[in-house]
């Protein structure tokens, strides 16, 4: 699923849910982090943690039935993040250690 077919502004794709959202987050592919406020406060919390550690912009969104419905789904979602595509490799030579 792309950011523009959800109706996020940015380029992307976007994974949704706690589990997808952490692990986009702790594999630093995450770019944007949409937390629902009326989510479980134990859930939130550690991947607003990991938001700040790893410097990934966290927003707030009013409810997870907003949440969800903005990211396409019918039920609503505790989180979700905005992902990059793919990164640009074209310009990176390989180095070659000699012993």
């Amino acid at each position: 699923m792309t950011a523009s077919e959800v109706g996020f502004s940015a380029e992307g794709n976007v994974v949704i849910g706690t589990k997808q959202t952490t692990k986009a987050v702790e594999g630093g592919i995450a770019v944007e982090v949409f937390v629902a406020q009326d989510a479980d406060p134990r859930m939130v919390t550690r991947i607003v943690q990991l938001c700040e550690q790893r410097g990934v912009k966290l927003t707030q969104v009013d409810t997870m039935r907003n949440l969800g419905k903005k990211c396409g789904i019918d039920v609503g979602a505790a989180m979700a993040a905005l992902v990059v595509d793919s990164v640009d490799c074209s310009d990176m030579r390989p180095t070659v250690v000699e012993e």
